[in-house]
């Protein structure tokens, strides 16, 4: 299950960015493309792991947002919605150049005020 090294990797990452704020995280907010192969549902449940050995991450809301893919077209010079896996613009042409759909990242972070 790689959704339990992506949530450990996080709060990793988040410590090593907020040493001095880590402590007072109250929320934090992934966005997942949805051709990274992240299912929020996986995440929840690796988070929920991660509680029983870190219980300290209890008081933590940990939210997954999932990106839809999102293409773009250099006939029109628009982005378009990938939809059932077709990657074909209103205006009939294809295009494999993805710009959205395949991040995985943290996308905010909230803190306790003092």
């Amino acid at each position: 299950m790689h959704e339990a090294s992506i949530v450990r990797n996080v709060f990793e990452m988040l410590q090593e960015a907020y040493p001095d704020k880590y402590k007072r995280i109250i929320k934090v907010q992934i966005e997942a493309g949805l051709l990274s192969n992240i299912q929020p549902i996986l995440i929840q449940n690796a988070f929920e792991a991660l509680i029983v050995e870190e219980p300290t991450l209890a008081s933590i809301e940990l939210e997954v947002l999932l990106l839809p893919i999102m293409a773009h077209c250099h006939t029109c010079d628009k982005d378009f919605e990938v939809k059932r896996h077709k990657f074909v613009c209103e205006c009939g042409t294809p295009s494999r150049n993805i710009v959205q759909g395949e991040e995985l990242q943290i996308s905010r972070v909230e803190f306790l005020e003092n």
